[in-house]
C-alpha cells in the first residue's frame, strides 16, 4: 500500500500522576529519522520508543513530542535521601553547637529538596508510554495511508495521460517518417550526382538511427507498466518510484532530442510535465 511520509497524529492516556500525551509529526526524508522530545524521567525508554516506531515506519523524519501533565492529585512524597543527608548535617552541627535549638518538622519540610512530586513506578510508566505511542502510531499510519492513496490516484491518472500521449505519437509517427523520407528524397535528388553512393547510404543509416524513436516509446511503455505494478505492491515503494521517474524523464528527453516534427516536440514536453508532476508526489511516498 502506498503511504505518504507527510502526516500528523496524537494520542493521550491517563496515568497515576497525570495525563501522558504523544504527538507525532512526519515529513519526507530519505531514511527513517526519529527525533524524540520527552521528559527526562522517561528518557530511559527512548530506545524502546525508537524500536516501536521502526517496527511500523520505514522512511520519513518523525518528530515525537512526549508530554506529561501532572495533576494536583498526584501529591508529594518525601525525598528520603535528602532527609537523611539533612539529619546527618543537623547531628554534626549539634556536636559543635550544643545549645542549637531543635529543628521543627515544619522547617524540615520547607527545606529545598525534602519534598518532591510523587513518581510513578518506572515499569508502569514505560507501559503507559508504549501504549500512548502505539495509539499515536496507529493514527499516523492510517493518516499516511489515506494521503498515500490520494497520491497513488494522482500518479495513476498521469500515467493514463502519458499512455495517451504515447499512443498519439505512435499514431502520427508513420506520417512523420514519410515526411522525413520525402524531404530527404528531395534533397538527395538535388545532390545525388555529387555524392559517393556508399557514403550516401552510410549517412542515410545514421540519419534514420538518430530520428527513430520507436525504442524510446517502447521503454516509456515498459516504465509506465512498472510504475503501476510498484504502486500495487504492499511494501514501501518510494525509492523504486523515484528511480523510475528518472528513467521516464531520460526517455522523454531523448524523445525530444530526436524530434524532427513540432508534434513530437510537443509530446516530449507534455510527457516531461507529467513526469515532473509525478516526481513531486513520489518525493513524499514512503
Amino acid at each position: 500500500m502506498t503511504q505518504s511520509m507527510t502526516a500528523y497524529a496524537q494520542a493521550a492516556v491517563n496515568t497515576e500522576i497525570g495525563e501522558l500525551s504523544c504527538e507525532l509529526r512526519s515529513v519526507n526524508h530519505r531514511f527513517l529519522d526519529v527525533a524524540p522530545r520527552m521528559p527526562e524521567d522517561l528518557r530511559a525508554h527512548e530506545g524502546d520508543l525508537r524500536e516501536a516506531i521502526a517496527a511500523k515506519l520505514k522512511r520519513g523524519r518523525i518528530d515525537v513530542f512526549i508530554r506529561l501533565k501532572e495533576t494536583d492529585s498526584a501529591g508529594l512524597e518525601p525525598n528520603l535521601d535528602a532527609a537523611s543527608n539533612l539529619q546527618a548535617l543537623l547531628n554534626d552541627m549539634r556536636k559543635h553547637v550544643p545549645e542549637m535549638n531543635s529543628v521543627r518538622a515544619i522547617d524540615v519540610l520547607k527545606w529545598p529538596g525534602i519534598l518532591q512530586a510523587r513518581k510513578a513506578d518506572p515499569k508502569v510508566m514505560k507501559g503507559h508510554l508504549l501504549s500512548v505511542l502505539d495509539q499515536a502510531l496507529d493514527g499516523l499510519v492510517q493518516a499516511r495511508a489515506q494521503e498515500g492513496k490520494k497520491m497513488a490516484e494522482l500518479i495513476k491518472q498521469r500515467l493514463v495521460n502519458m499512455s495517451k500521449s504515447i499512443k498519439d505519437v505512435e499514431g502520427f509517427l508513420p506520417e512523420i517518417v514519410e515526411s522525413y523520407k520525402a524531404r530527404l528524397d528531395l534533397k538527395l535528388a538535388e545532390i545525388k550526382d555529387k555524392l559517393d553512393p556508399a557514403r550516401l547510404e552510410q549517412e542515410l543509416v545514421i540519419f534514420l538511427q538518430k530520428t527513430d524513436v520507436a525504442e524510446e516509446l517502447d521503454r516509456l511503455n515498459v516504465h509506465i507498466e512498472e510504475v503501476s505494478a510498484v504502486l500495487a505492491k504492499p511494501e514501501a515503494a518510494g525509492k523504486r518510484l523515484d528511480f523510475l521517474m528518472q528513467e521516464l524523464n531520460r526517455e522523454a528527453n531523448t524523445l525530444g532530442s530526436k524530434s524532427q516534427d513540432p508534434r513530437l516536440t510537443k509530446a516530449s514536453v507534455d510527457l516531461k510535465v507529467l513526469i515532473e508532476q509525478m516526481r513531486e508526489q513520489v518525493q513524499n511516498i514512503e
